[in-house]
């Protein structure tokens, strides 16, 4: 399956420098490039997987550091799986393109023939990409107008309701639990009240504008809403990444792809995840740390877990063993020159593990 190329080193960087330094706009760039290469330390003839593969940018990092390795480009979004393609055709024998989410990798990577505990290292970055949100079509986008989609894999899943077709349906307190949660929205009750009543009185809300329109009218009298750079920010911002989540399924998948890398990566294996917003770094921080049951991230704050209960401590040492150990002390975060450069990395946090266990 994985017949090793014979290429020269220099022939390959050429073809990425062809490839993807070209007149060609650049859609996306991958957040802590450098940061992601130097914790994974790619070797050359070793097996990575790109979890989340977008315009293949991290792809293109290992490459360059190691020419031979051999990356399987998992993307559930259908433009990035033909960009992944687009790329493969350069590096034939050394990228295999797959097309859907975390938690229907098993199948695919059986029909690769890639066995648990064989893989070399495996890299998340988490999140939409910024072809994602440049796309007003998608419905992501606060700044473009378009239908209200979100759907990641929207040509794919069609049983998958749309964020229009969510919003059409769905009861005020249900929406106020998505925005107060996924969103982690303060004004999540006066949100979701005005979505139902726009619903009632004057029509469903089919686009991005229509949606965004009306959470702003929400926070007329308030003072403008500032980002993590003190800049403006939209006051949707937060009601379109709940959304966005919910549609998606996005933690499940997270906590889904966390479970997948303790089974196929092998010992010494390195993880690297990239994550945007406390919710998916509070995943993979409690399933790095060992605080997992059932293979599922505790999801209670510490406030709510009873400390009258008391269990066994064999049982309890086993639940509690991490099979990771963390590369790094603390949380990388981007420097100033990137945040200044890419504005998306300002919110981003990387981990670095290896697998021991």
């Amino acid at each position: 399956m994985f017949a090793v190329r014979n290429i020269n080193s220099r022939l390959v960087l050429a073809a990425i420098g062809n490839r993807w330094h070209s007149t060609e706009p650049v859609r996306h760039v991958p957040v802590m490039a450098e940061e992601t290469i130097r914790f994974l330390k790619p070797q050359n003839d070793e097996l990575f997987i790109d979890m989340t593969f977008g315009a293949g940018g991290h792809t293109q990092e290992i490459l360059r550091s190691a020419p031979k390795a051999k990356i399987i480009a998992l993307d559930r979004d259908p433009v990035a799986h033909e960009m992944a393609h687009t790329m493969s055709e350069l590096f034939p024998g050394q990228i295999f393109p797959v097309l859907g989410k975390f938690s229907e990798l098993p199948d695919k990577l059986e029909k690769l023939g890639i066995k648990q505990r064989s893989v070399d290292g495996m890299v998340f970055d988490f999140g939409c990409s910024s072809m994602q949100f440049d796309e007003g079509s998608r419905g992501f986008s606060i700044s473009k107008d378009g239908p209200l989609d979100m759907r990641m894999d929207k040509d794919c899943d069609t049983d998958t309701p749309t964020a229009a077709e969510v919003l059409a349906k769905i009861d005020e307190i249900d929406l106020t639990r998505i925005l107060k949660i996924y969103g982690e929205e303060k004004q999540a009750k006066k949100i979701a009240r005005a979505i139902i009543e726009a619903r009632h009185t004057i029509k469903s809300i089919e686009t991005t504008k229509e949606l965004a329109d009306l959470v702003q009218s929400c926070f007329e009298n308030e003072d403008t809403r500032l980002d993590k750079l003190k800049r403006p920010s939209h006051s949707a911002t937060k009601t379109f990444q709940a959304l966005r989540i919910f549609v998606n399924n996005e933690l499940n998948e997270i906590n889904y792809g966390m479970v997948l890398a303790q089974h196929y990566l092998k010992i010494g294996g390195k993880m690297i995840t990239i994550t945007f917003h406390s919710l998916e770094d509070t995943i993979v921080k409690r399933h790095v740390m060992g605080n997992v049951m059932n293979d599922m991230a505790n999801k209670l704050p510490l406030r709510y877990n009873s400390h009258t209960i008391c269990h066994d401590q064999e049982v309890m040492e086993t639940v509690m063993r991490s099979p990771w150990h963390p590369l790094t002390k603390h949380v990388v975060v981007p420097t100033y020159e990137e945040v200044d450069n890419n504005p998306r990395s300002r919110s981003a946090k990387l981990r670095a593990v290896v697998r021991v266990v």
